[in-house]
């Protein structure tokens, strides 16, 4: 292989790691993002290992340190650095193809899991008192103010004790009031389908530009490797 060959494979490997390493940076910016403004994580809880905020940063992190190393790999010519990031970027993407597969398989029965701890939660909220489990009471509010829904799958669910963050006016000074008629069930278990699936979508999608660095990296080691190079 020629000199022209190997820095056309350098650069494409580095320009891709590179893209790698600010995919991961954007996906760990995201997901920081989506947990402090998410009001949900107290209310579902079923799948909270794998919720999307966390899994976004637990995955940015990790992308991004190996792609970083891949880069420094490439720029080096070091073999042991190379052959680092091909043995860990094979197995963290055997991880991303396994968690998409989760994905997919709790999109389709994400409806149960929701309907199950919103109802755990709206009972915890009715008989708590005033002061008491203020995290569930505040995100309990906020999902029915911000879906513009009431209860888990109507009012009915408060048995007359309707909170004010169930009222369709604005501003919402008369009594008695108009509380929103859609239970919360249907469109807090769309809003988790959604983030689930674009989620799984964004890992194939970092899995895609992981093989084509692995791809990549496999003639570069090779060549390498009959030079006698990178140890150093």
């Amino acid at each position: 292989m020629n000199r022209s060959c190997v820095n056309c494979l350098k650069t494409m490997m580095i320009l891709l790691n590179f893209l790698c390493w600010l995919c991961g940076a954007f996906v760990v910016a995201f997901g920081e993002f989506q947990m402090m403004h998410s009001r949900y994580a107290s209310l579902v809880t079923s799948f909270w290992p794998i919720y999307p905020a966390n899994t976004l940063v637990v995955t940015g992190t990790i992308v991004t340190c190996v792609c970083y190393l891949g880069v420094l790999g490439g720029l080096r010519e070091n073999r042991c650095m190379l052959i680092t990031f091909f043995i860990l970027l094979f197995i963290l993407m055997l991880v991303e193809l396994a968690m998409a597969c989760v994905f997919l398989v709790y999109s389709r029965e994400i409806g149960t899991f929701v309907e199950k701890d919103l109802m755990r939660s709206l009972e915890t909220y009715k008989e708590s008192s005033p002061d008491g489990n203020q995290t569930i009471r505040d995100d309990f509010d906020a999902v029915q103010y911000l879906f513009r829904c009431c209860g888990v799958h109507s009012e009915a669910d408060w048995e007359g004790n309707v909170p004010i963050s169930c009222c369709a006016e604005d501003p919402c000074n008369s009594v008695p009031h108009t509380n929103w008629r859609e239970g919360c069930h249907v469109k807090l278990g769309n809003w988790f389908a959604r983030n689930f699936l674009s989620t799984g979508a964004g890992v194939v999608s970092l899995f895609i530009i992981q093989f084509m660095c692995m791809c990549f990296t496999v003639p570069l080691f090779c060549h390498f490797r009959r030079r006698g190079l990178g140890y150093k």
